[in-house]
């Protein structure tokens, strides 16, 4: 195996024992390894392999190819699958070879709930289970952060609670219970169908997806054009006070987050500190930032995590 540094990308550095990784990446990894070079049809122009893993075993890896995948490509990788207890995807252009699933199910303890997360190859997920947790106690508590009116509690709330950005359902599971209903939005089909897998093996019950664009719905709830994956959704029947946002890195943009600033609260979750920054400038024109929480979801590099709790100004 081998890595290159973002700042030198042509000088590949062998990579003995990935230490950084989980307990079960760093046991397959010379399993996988020693499968794949004893057989020329599992190794030939083999250039990549991918892995998702969850801290109750579970493993997905996926062989990327610079070659199309045949019967005796499938064959072996299906005896290799077996011996390692895993389930193996095969990619080359224009194919994609599933032996066994293609997702992985992660379960994290939250407030003393355990949810479990159906995790898709290939799509955005939080590989960091320990500190997915924790960002998830997190963001519930500022969700029952204690405002002028009072502390919002389960009990008490009668109010609503909108998603952008939405994934998989990773924080949708965990606040709905706290809120009557929510209202989610994702633009990826294969994350709005993995988050009603989930909400359905968690028991959540109030929330409804819409295949949409944070733009998109921002229109739609200004009365601009009517959309079909709204045609059953009734907005006017929501009361919507808080927004949790987790936009991608390049951050939510000055149309969207000024879209933001109308909800009471405003539960900001960051990939990229500039990109929150730079939309914090606007939100700050009414909102005060209560609370703020950095999480390493992604030790050892320069990417990171960031919680912000922004609540209407006086």
């Amino acid at each position: 195996y081998a890595m290159c540094d973002s700042d030198r990308p042509k000088e590949p550095v062998e990579i003995v024992d990935f230490q950084m990784a989980s307990t079960r990446i760093r046991e397959l990894m010379p399993q996988l390894l020693q499968e794949v070079t004893s057989t020329d049809v599992l190794r030939r122009k083999l250039f990549q392999a991918n892995f998702l893993t969850t801290t109750t075993g579970d493993a997905v890896v996926s062989l990327l190819y610079h070659r199309p995948l045949d019967q005796a490509w499938e064959r072996e990788a299906e005896a290799m699958r077996s011996r390692l207890g895993i389930d193996v995807i095969g990619r080359a252009r224009k194919q994609k070879l599933v032996l066994g699933k293609d997702f992985v199910t992660e379960r994290v303890e939250v407030d003393g709930m355990e949810l479990s997360y159906k995790q898709l190859e290939g799509s955005f997920t939080q590989p960091n289970a320990v500190i997915a947790a924790q960002m998830l106690t997190w963001a519930r508590s500022a969700a029952l952060y204690e405002s002028p009116n009072g502390p919002m509690s389960v009990t008490q709330s009668n109010r609503d609670f909108l998603e952008l950005y939405c994934g998989n359902g990773h924080f949708t599971i965990a606040l709905a219970p706290l809120y009557r209903k929510c209202l989610a939005t994702e633009i990826s089909k294969s994350s709005v169908a993995a988050a009603h897998v989930n909400m359905a093996a968690n028991g959540v019950d109030n929330v409804v997806t819409a295949r949409l664009s944070a733009e998109e719905l921002a229109d739609a709830l200004d009365g601009g054009r009517e959309y079909t994956r709204l045609k059953d959704i009734d907005l006017s029947s929501y009361d919507l006070s808080t927004i949790l946002v987790d936009p991608p890195r390049a951050g939510m943009g000055r149309d969207v987050s000024k879209f933001c600033t109308r909800f009471e609260r405003i539960i900001y979750i960051s990939c990229n500190p500039k990109t929150l920054a730079q939309d914090c400038e606007i939100l700050r024109e009414t909102h005060e930032i209560m609370r703020f929480a950095v999480f390493d979801q992604f030790p050892y590099t320069p990417h990171l995590e960031c919680g912000a709790l922004l609540v209407r100004k006086a």
